[in-house]
């Protein structure tokens, strides 16, 4: 059913900039786990604007096939360009292996002209200058791990590392449902740690923007000895230089705004989002998506 009074997902809201440099910034996810990516682009990139989608409406992604993802991702991306993104960047893991040859695509075919950039790659990188010795574990969502994406990102940058890539099914949506976790939850996340540990891995992806909210839970069951990489940090320094390259960073001196959109619950995506992102939220605007995935 649609969403009664939200705005067509593809709608143009705004006047685009005569400046490319204030243009914003433009950040999707499945749901809220993007948002630590977020957090990290507005920690080091203080004076530039963006605007955040969460697809809640059609979370989770980790057990959807290749090609819906890729629709999904195409329809977020318009909804994006409509608000004149200078930058689109995929934080989601599932639609980065899944979309994005497909998205960069698109945006050659724009005027706005606007660069793409996903969390797998830096993050592989990351991984294989950080290995001790050369075996690097990864905890993902299903699609994920099924497309490969990362077996390939990391073996790109080193063909002599090896990969354990565990599938965790229940983890996004697990940390998505909230706080406090328990025993069970416990239980659950050891299980997935398991395998990594008796690899012997000396370097862990966080496969999924979700999974840096449990990174303690991880820490304390990998072990010390254990670095773990997340998408923000790595993919902020990309950020930050693909701005740098084309000219496109903001002229501003103070900080930039964060708009965000939704699919979903404005309400429930403020509520959770605010403990993702680690500073308020504001207003949530809600987005319509396809009849035949939307829910109420």
């Amino acid at each position: 059913m649609m969403v009664i009074g939200a705005r067509n997902l593809g709608s143009d809201v705004s006047r685009r900039p005569t400046d490319s440099r204030r243009r914003p910034i433009a950040v999707f996810d499945s749901g809220v786990g993007g948002l630590t990516v977020l957090h990290e682009l507005l920690v080091q990139l203080p004076h530039e604007d963006f605007v955040y989608l969460g697809d809640t409406a059609r979370f989770p992604y980790g057990d959807r096939p290749p090609e819906d993802l890729e629709r999904f991702a195409l329809e977020i991306a318009e909804a994006l360009l409509a608000r004149h993104a200078k930058l689109l960047v995929v934080a989601c893991n599932s639609s980065t292996a899944a979309a994005l040859p497909a998205l960069r695509e698109r945006m050659r075919e724009t005027t706005l002209g606007a660069d793409v950039l996903g969390v797998v790659g830096p993050e592989a990188v990351q991984a294989v200058t950080t290995t001790r010795n050369g075996r690097i574990g990864l905890l993902a969502t299903p699609a994920t791990v099924a497309s490969g994406a990362y077996t390939r990102a990391v073996h790109a940058a080193d063909p002599h590392v090896d990969l354990v890539a565990v599938p965790c099914p229940d983890l996004a949506p697990i940390i998505q449902a909230g706080f406090p976790f328990d025993q069970e939850v416990v239980d659950v996340v050891r299980g997935y740690v398991k395998p990594l540990r008796e690899a012997g891995v000396d370097t862990v992806i966080l496969g999924c923007t979700h999974y840096p909210l449990v990174r303690p839970m991880l820490q304390r069951m990998l072990g010390r000895g254990v670095d773990i990489v997340t998408s923000g940090a790595a993919l902020a320094r990309q950020v930050e230089h693909a701005l740098g390259s084309r000219g496109l960073a903001s002229p501003r001196t103070g900080e930039g705004t964060y708009d965000f959109l939704c699919t979903g619950d404005p309400e429930a995506f403020r509520a959770q989002g605010t403990r993702f992102l680690q500073l308020p939220l504001g207003a949530v605007e809600q987005v319509r998506v396809p009849d035949r995935e939307a829910v109420t």
